[in-house]
């Protein structure tokens, strides 16, 4: 029997069931597209033959081109005024969050999923979360003051007062399969968002409390992507929706499986755009739906000729073989491909009637292989020529790849080089806008909710100068109010891709000489 929903937590499963139903072929599509990146599909049901994986060679060529570094925060006051307390309040924030994307490795694994998940999927997300760590205060060595505020039946444990030890802003990676959002054409008109999280038993008593947590069953378990893996689904846990709305600024907790909402809170963060995550990192999308159209997608057809044609090459290179045959009278010509030497002779029996015959021309026929070696040859041909219209659909260039012919020259080579990376440079903006968006949480978070020692120690604020010291008081007043207001947080595309060196020293060679000869003018 259906368990009894209250109004509130009807209206939100409707929403999520919403989505499911709208994302259902979009999640089989990602589900197949993974299989074929990771060749799950190979061995399975007597299926041997040979394939040309573009699909990993074109993410292992995409994903490095986009983002190979961790980005590094650029905290710049938004106005050129001078203000000597804005600086100090700049500099505090930018050293804490480079300390918050350094030492966590949250955000460094999160920004690989999502860029993963943006050339497989379509689309990558990332959600922002506070996470102080309490501790109990050491009681006094003569225990008297703590033992003088216990009351009857009262521990002392319950009357000791807590501390921050320490707190971060954490960016956790949400799987492709796990995040959801309310029905729009754009993300600006996306009212709610959520996320699924799976917790244990310790887990939902820390967070809600043992009276609800014996309340929800622990029925549920991280999907597997292959279905005969099945029998392999843990099933030890709960699976909890964390769902955020614009509309009522309220936080709701609930499960599938309880009839009524686990925890409800008002705004935890006071974020400017509420939502704890930013726009995802999409692939292709259009002002019709939010629906990515991933990549692989769009050159499915071109990969699936390749593929064909790959195993036509595997079995035309297996036919290559000397095979024939031969007069039965002579067994000594067998011996001929199996025994002979350099320099060595197989015996014959009846010369004479071997030569009559016509000698080896007439007492042996091998099988043409000029036929079977033109076809491998235009079978090769073929499958550069699909292989170069997927680069063409893709962007991918030679010069990107890392090839090029000899005979072209190196201004041909540059231009194609510029040209190819338009595509290319406005992935990496959107990797660059979506680190930026991320980082700019991390920044609110520390801003309004971290302890102002804490950002001290994260910013190392003793190793300033004693000028700069003596302005923090006022520079953390000024962070705590409204920091995207009065700074600008931003990521270069360029701090995320690994440097061209001999690009990087010509142009400070360049500029060594214009400014030289400005020095001389």
């Amino acid at each position: 029997m259906e368990p009894i929903r209250t109004t509130g937590l009807e209206k939100y499963l409707s929403v999520v069931g919403g989505y499911e139903n709208e994302f259902a072929k979009w999640l089989s599509r990602v589900k197949k597209i993974l299989k074929r990146y990771r060749d799950d599909t190979r061995g399975q049901s007597g299926n041997e033959t040979a394939k040309f994986n573009i699909l990993w060679s074109n993410v292992q060529t995409l994903i490095p081109a986009v983002y190979s570094k961790l980005p590094k925060a650029d905290v710049s006051r938004r106005f050129g005024d001078s203000d000597p307390v804005s600086r100090v309040a700049g500099m505090l924030l930018e050293r804490a969050l480079d300390f918050e994307i350094e030492h966590y490795p949250d955000f460094r694994n999160a920004m690989r999923h999502c860029v993963e998940d943006r050339f497989l999927g379509g689309r990558g997300v990332a959600w922002a979360r506070y996470e102080p760590h309490v501790r109990t205060q050491e009681m006094p060595d003569d225990g008297l003051e703590i033992t003088n505020t216990i009351e009857d039946g009262e521990s002392a444990e319950m009357q000791m007062p807590e501390e921050i030890e320490y707190e971060c802003a954490v960016v956790d990676y949400v799987h492709w399969r796990d995040f959801g959002h309310s029905q729009a054409r754009t993300w600006d008109e996306v009212t709610c968002v959520w996320r699924w999280v799976y917790m244990g038993y310790d887990a939902l008593v820390e967070r809600f409390g043992e009276e609800k947590a014996k309340k929800i069953p622990l029925d549920q378990g991280p999907e597997p992507l292959n279905a005969y893996n099945e029998s392999k689904k843990s099933q030890n846990r709960a699976k909890i929706c964390e769902l955020w709305d614009k509309e009522t600024l309220k936080v709701y907790w609930f499960s599938k499986s309880v009839p009524d909402f686990i925890d409800v809170r008002e705004d935890p963060l006071g974020l400017e755009g509420f939502f704890p995550c930013p726009k995802p990192l999409y692939a292709t999308t259009t002002s019709d739906n939010l629906i990515p159209v991933p990549d692989f997608t769009l050159y499915q057809d071109q990969a699936q000729e390749l593929d064909i044609l790959s195993d036509r090459i595997d079995g035309l290179v297996k036919s290559l073989r000397v095979r024939g045959v031969y007069d039965a009278s002579q067994p000594a010509l067998q011996r001929l491909l199996t025994e002979g030497d350099n320099n060595s002779l197989i015996p014959v029996d009846k010369w004479l009637a071997f030569g009559e015959k016509g000698g080896l021309k007439g007492s042996i026929d091998l099988l043409p292989l000029d036929t079977l070696a033109n076809a491998l040859l235009n079978c090769y041909r073929a499958r550069e020529d699909i292989k170069s219209q997927i680069y063409e659909i893709t962007g991918i260039s030679d010069i990107i790849r890392g090839t090029s012919f000899a005979s072209e020259t190196a201004t041909a080579q540059q231009i194609k080089g510029q040209y190819a990376g338009l595509r290319l440079r406005s992935m990496q903006e959107d990797v660059a806008l979506f680190a930026s968006d991320l980082i700019r949480l991390k920044a609110q978070i520390i801003c309004q909710l971290f302890q102002p020692q804490t950002i001290l120690q994260y910013a190392a604020a003793q190793q300033m100068s004693p000028a700069d010291q003596q302005l923090i008081p006022q520079a953390l007043q000024l962070l705590a109010d409204k920091p995207l207001r009065n700074f600008r947080i931003e990521v270069a595309s360029d701090s995320l891709v690994q440097i061209d060196e001999a690009q990087n020293k010509q142009d400070r060679l360049e500029f060594v000489q214009a400014y030289g000869g400005f020095l001389e003018k």
